[in-house]
């Protein structure tokens, strides 16, 4: 693994952290007690050239490889404290966008990801429901083929940014004794007919990340919306899992890392019995661990953006770096608390928010119950 980084990247660094603390921390905290979208912030976004970084440049993307991509991710997770905005730009990127980029077909890229690329569409998915949660390819989502068209019938939950979307890849199956084997994945367009979005979802954190469940009433799907073929539901599925938990990670880090900073200074300068309460060990040593948990986590992400740069499979790791940083993630939040006391629990010093926020990584792109049965199984148990 290559440890350095060119000047290229390292100026690319170096703006989007000036763009991001400039342009996308507005009265985050008033909107994170509304459940407020920051649609402005997303278009600032756009602008920027984020939502296409990774993309070809044909389609109004960035070109940037992983490894680029996961460095921007990160200090976005440095400089931007709302984590809602970061978690709606990541799904739009990775659930929608990626698996058009490398499974759909030209005219779906034209009509779909040159707009993603460009802020004109807001993306998603829709794969969970109710009754199935985890076990996704257990879906009752039913796709019915009539003629040039397919019909797909079924409710879809946990659907982020659906009240702001213009379109979703919504997955279902052909047949369910096929298994797999039936799963499709299809581009939903919020006008078609039948297809409508149900009660939004109020949620512990990331709240200015809008959610909300999708009804699928015989919504009628143009055949030519159906992404690869029949049955290969499950290859996009999973491309889109794997960058996701990837890039999503990256942003816990960059925010990760700001809140070490925080600590170390408050540490610092705050004083209780007579001296800096980071003289004392059992301040000191939480933030040694959250050190730790920072730099055992960033060699996680970054082996697995060299092994996917370099054409490796890296499932394996993309499965273990998930599972870390997010367990990481949380117990560094509840050490920020801890360390500044009565200060950590108020809404003002913002580390009950970052808490509220990061207990959701522990779930979304696969449960940390996921990950533990994902390595075990290319452990080959």
């Amino acid at each position: 693994m290559e440890f350095n980084w060119t000047p290229e990247q390292l100026e690319q660094k170096r703006a989007v952290a000036e763009f991001a603390s400039a342009e996308l921390n507005e009265r985050i905290i008033e909107r994170d007690r509304s459940g407020e979208f920051p649609r402005d912030a997303w278009r600032r976004c756009a602008e920027f050239g984020i939502l296409g970084l990774p993309f070809p440049s044909a389609y109004g993307g960035g070109d940037a490889d992983i490894l680029t991509t996961l460095l921007v991710m990160e200090t976005l997770g440095h400089a931007c404290r709302d984590n809602g905005l970061l978690f709606s730009m990541n799904a739009h990127m990775w659930s929608a966008a990626m698996p058009l980029h490398l499974m759909g077909t030209d005219a779906q890229k034209v009509k779909y990801l040159s707009p993603m690329c460009r802020g004109g569409m807001i993306g998603g998915n829709g794969s969970s429901e109710a009754e199935t949660g985890s076990d996704v390819f257990a879906m009752k989502t039913k796709a019915e083929r009539r003629g040039e068209r397919y019909l797909l019938t079924g409710t879809k939950m946990f659907v982020t940014n659906a009240p702001v979307a213009d379109a979703l890849i919504i997955y279902a199956t052909l047949d369910p004794s096929r298994g797999i084997g039936g799963l499709c994945a299809f581009i939903v367009e919020i006008s078609f007919r039948g297809y409508s979005v149900g009660r939004n979802m109020e949620k512990m954190g990331l709240r200015t990340s809008p959610m909300a469940e999708v009804i699928l009433d015989g919504c009628e799907v143009p055949a030519e919306n159906l992404i690869g073929s029949e049955g290969s539901g499950m290859a996009a599925f999973n491309c889109s899992m794997e960058w996701e938990r990837a890039c999503i990670l990256a942003s816990c880090l960059g925010t990760m890392q700001r809140q070490l900073d925080q600590c170390v200074e408050y540490a610092r300068v705050r004083k209780q019995f007579g001296k800096p309460i980071g003289e004392f060990q059992s301040i000191s040593n939480r933030i040694s661990e959250m050190k730790l948990r920072l730099e055992t986590g960033r060699l996680l992400l970054y082996r697995f953006g060299w092994l996917a740069k370099t054409g490796k499979k890296a499932h394996l790791e993309a499965a273990m770096a998930k599972l870390h940083i997010s367990a990481s993630f949380v117990a560094s939040c509840l050490d920020a608390v801890q360390i500044h006391g009565g200060y950590g629990y108020t809404t003002e010093f913002e580390h009950e928010r970052m808490l509220r926020d990061a207990v959701a990584s522990r779930i979304y792109s696969g449960t940390s119950e996921i990950q533990r049965n994902l390595i075990a199984r290319y452990l080959g148990l």
